[in-house]
């Protein structure tokens, strides 16, 4: 990144903010994380734990500030060592498996600059990429990813979280109002192939319950659940939802809201419709996205109250945005088909088949029915 000094000389500026990374043995994705934030000309800190294949090597191609850390189960540590590394005090945080396809440098920059924002923290948007019954989808979240070092850290041992250093906030991610969106998007899919992602939650499932036994958090137990509902475990994802939902938490924070969200999935899935049926009295606090109307409109629909759920789903189809793909759109029209069909109501099951576009599910019913009607 330069500037021009009589339109003549380059000269280049001095860096405000350092791409920190750890990993392990990630010689299959960390080369194109690497090639991407090279792009934007911030240093780039490398915090290796032991890894035994290429990723050494490769790492050497972007940065000569290669760092290495006992691993010790614990990855705030980890990623702490690797923050006293930065030539930065502005620390920008990335994994492996993510890389970056837009960021405002200029915007960070001006962020980073203003002493107001010290004691801030920025969040990037993540575009994580998974597979779900066999298609590939995703969900698109706020992250905070970039802090000042002197004023925050790293804790917890598995999905670590940024915390305020000093002040009335320095135990815990989630008090007070301390994030700040950045233009910054990032990819991520070392979730995309279900075995990798199958290995990586029976890991942080281990991991988390021994941190819960030396501390029960919502947070952790958040965590816990979405590892077991990947796992195949609705009934333990249902268990550690619950434990967590009972602590007195702030329903505007965002893992509140995927919490709620994913324990209503869980009761579904477990088959507890009636019990899913209680959440008309969290309506008023929860109702103000598309995932949760979806959501909705999937219990009443599981609960035949077939008239509510058409109105839910419609609903969500009026929210501008979404988590998980298609909440706000495809899967809703497509549920909206589904009832119509199954209330024998053809013309306008296909009618809500076709607004799902090119959703497969919504294809393969569409070829039956218009062949039917031919």
């Amino acid at each position: 990144m330069f500037f021009y000094v009589a339109s003549i000389i380059l000269i280049p500026m001095k860096p405000f903010i350092s791409a920190c990374i750890i990993g392990k043995n990630e010689e299959k994705c960390i080369e194109r994380c690497l090639k991407a934030i090279s792009t934007f000309g911030v240093p780039i800190v490398y915090t290796d734990t032991g890894s035994t294949d290429r990723t050494l090597a490769i790492a050497s191609k972007y940065t000569d500030l290669i760092y290495h850390f006992d691993w010790c189960n614990d990855f705030s540590m980890a990623r702490n060592f690797c923050a006293t590394k930065s030539p930065t005090d502005w620390i920008w945080v990335i994994d492996c498996d993510e890389y970056v396809t837009e960021a405002d440098l200029a915007k960070l920059q001006a962020f980073c600059s203003d002493a107001r924002n010290l004691k801030k923290a920025g969040t990037i948007s993540q575009k994580d990429i998974y597979t779900l019954s066999g298609e590939r989808t995703y969900t698109l979240t706020r992250l905070g990813r970039i802090y000042h070092r002197n004023f925050y850290h790293y804790t917890g041992s598995v999905h670590e979280q940024i915390t305020p250093l000093f002040g009335d906030n320095a135990t815990t991610a989630f008090t007070g109002d301390i994030y700040c969106d950045l233009p910054i998007l990032m990819e991520h899919d070392g979730y995309a192939d279900p075995k990798v992602l199958t290995q990586k939650c029976e890991r942080n499932a281990t991991l988390l319950a021994v941190a819960l036994e030396e501390k029960e958090d919502p947070y952790l137990y958040y965590q816990l659940g979405k590892c077991y509902t990947t796992l195949g475990r609705p009934d333990l994802a249902a268990e550690a939802f619950d434990k967590g939902l009972s602590f007195d938490l702030d329903p505007e924070l965002y893992y509140v809201q995927s919490m709620v969200e994913s324990y209503g999935y869980s009761l579904l899935d477990l088959k507890q419709y009636e019990a899913a049926l209680s959440f008309e009295g969290i309506y008023n606090t929860f109702a103000k996205s598309a995932d949760f109307v979806f959501l909705m409109g999937l219990i009443y629909m599981n609960n035949a109250l077939f008239a509510q759920a058409i109105e839910e789903f419609k609903k969500a189809t009026k929210y501008k945005s979404c988590v998980v793909d298609g909440t706000n759109s495809y899967r809703a029209y497509y549920n909206i088909g589904v009832i119509y069909e199954c209330l024998g109501q053809t013309k306008e099951a296909i009618a809500n088949y076709y607004k799902a576009g090119n959703y497969a599910p919504a294809l393969k019913r569409l070829e039956v029915l218009v062949h039917e009607s031919v």
